[in-house]
């Protein structure tokens, strides 16, 4: 029997009405899942990769292995909320919303805008299944900067970062619930000794230990969402609160470093200030950040397990520069920012330039390197472009595409990069090929520009403004354009 051209295209159309969920859900499932960590306080140097040699970092180093490491790459700014708010919305930190950590009452920081447009408000778009796990700090429960209200499907951690001076506190957020801890009483991150505490005695500062290791859980619930999510795409946001102070971790990870004998001075908060006394500083802090790395192994282990890996694009790097209280992270003996100068919360470069890496399998190569200029601001037009959706990327973003250098390819170098920051004094800065501008201590009324040549001198030591007033000029000029003011943003709205 002859069949009609009717007959076939009818039966062609039946075929993909009756398959077309199918072919949805295979092209859904090629889409490449994204995981991006984020370090809170982790220094430039603090990676064995990046030149660590004290620290042990076994997983990272094998990651960065196995990808690119990223040698000028910046954080979003020098402190944590409008370093996130960066990253975030891919608005450098003059166009950005959040400048400065601002705590608000009864819990959380200044919130991003319900017309802010985030990462993963794009993605979710896309299909994918989208998680926050660990620190957020851009708007408080209820608020609308809360992650739930910002384009996440599920959050589980800390919501402010005050609350994340401890690592064992007495609750954490579960989306909109608190989940109780077994930290009965928590750990306050800022205790203190009782006057008469024996200072000498290793015993007295187990008061400042706890039960329920709050990363622990977070890295757990990381694993669980992407075992729920294996079969779909999903972005997972990890903004661990690891190494940031208080000096807390498990007593288990803390020995392999008590052991090598160090000159390890107690850290006992003498005249208050700080956060909470250690027996071994410098063991702590090396412990954490290798219980960091413990944690990230997991979390690249369940992809190699789940069979996810050569579909997932892993990103890792830091909300700024290490910390600058030396009584507790000895930032000299660690060698925590190597040449660089600045620590966190200043914008020299040792308090924004962040270790970063990524792995794209099949499409990084393998131990490269990439000196590209790059920043926060860069990751929501790159993510985009890596599942193949730039065209949704919001007007008025400042970041660019990196992927043709994850890709290994040699492109032209970006005009410019933009920071500024209202805290600490009141500073800012730009970066322009191997040139770099600064002003600090605007607060005080300040107008004095210094200049860095940081092909020539990375630790900026030698200020040639004066040798170069054409240079200073120029970037001077740039610096204005790149400042709009708060109000204008809330008027624009």
């Amino acid at each position: 029997m002859l069949t009609t051209n009717k007959q076939i295209l009818a039966a062609t159309a039946f075929f993909f009405l009756c398959h077309a969920p199918l072919f949805a859900q295979e092209q859904q499932k090629s889409s490449p899942n994204v995981v991006l960590i984020v370090a809170d306080d982790l220094g430039y140097r603090e990676l064995g990769c990046f030149g660590q040699k004290l620290i042990k970092t076994p997983n990272l180093d094998q990651l960065a292995k196995e990808g690119m490491r990223f040698t000028h790459h910046y954080s979003g700014n020098a402190v944590c909320a409008p370093s996130r708010c960066v990253l975030m919305t891919g608005k450098h930190p003059g166009h950005a919303w959040v400048r400065n950590n601002s705590e608000m009452k009864p819990e959380g920081q200044q919130p991003i805008p319900a017309s802010e447009i985030t990462i993963a408000e794009l993605l979710k778009k896309r299909g994918y299944a989208t998680g926050a796990f660990g620190k957020w700090g851009l708007g408080g429960p209820g608020s609308v900067g809360e992650p739930l209200q910002q384009g996440f499907d599920h959050f589980f951690g800390y919501n402010c970062q005050r609350h994340a001076h401890s690592y064992y506190p007495s609750y954490l957020w579960s989306d909109n619930l608190r989940i109780k801890l077994n930290n009965q009483p928590p750990v306050d991150g800022h205790a203190s000794f009782a006057k008469d505490d024996d200072r000498s005695d290793p015993r007295s500062y187990d008061q400042f230990k706890g039960i329920d290791y709050a990363p622990d859980r977070i890295n757990a619930q990381a694993i669980e969402f992407i075992t729920k999510n294996k079969d779909r795409p999903f972005f997972l946001y990890y903004p661990t609160i690891v190494p940031h102070v208080a000096l807390h971790v498990p007593d288990e990870e803390l020995q392999q470093y008590r052991m090598l004998g160090w000159n390890d001075p107690p850290f006992t908060k003498e005249g208050g200030y700080g956060y909470t006394p250690h027996f071994t500083p410098r063991a702590a802090y090396a412990a954490m950040i290798t219980r960091m790395d413990r944690y990230i192994g997991n979390v690249l282990k369940t992809l190699d397990e789940l069979q996810l890996t050569d579909n997932t694009i892993v990103i890792f790097s830091s909300d700024n520069g290490t910390t600058h209280l030396k009584d507790e992270v000895d930032y000299d003996f660690f060698h925590s920012v190597g040449e660089l100068r600045g620590l966190k919360g200043s914008l020299y470069e040792g308090g924004i330039r962040v270790p970063t890496i990524v792995r794209w399998p099949g499409r990084t190569p393998k131990e490269s390197v990439c000196d590209f200029v790059s920043g926060f601001e860069d990751w929501m037009p790159t993510i985009l472009n890596c599942i193949g959706h730039s065209e949704d990327l919001p007007k008025g973003i400042d970041g660019h595409n990196l992927v043709p250098q994850i890709l290994g390819e040699q492109t032209a170098p970006r005009e410019f990069l933009y920071r500024e920051f209202a805290g600490y004094g009141g500073q800012h800065s730009i970066r322009s090929g191997d040139w770099k501008a600064i002003r600090t201590k605007m607060n005080s009324g300040n107008r004095e520009l210094e200049l860095y040549n940081l092909a020539t001198d990375p630790s900026e030591a030698n200020n040639v403004a004066k040798q170069h007033p054409d240079v200073l000029a120029k970037l001077d000029a740039l610096m204005t354009s790149q400042h709009i003011e708060l109000e204008e943003l809330r008027a624009g709205q």
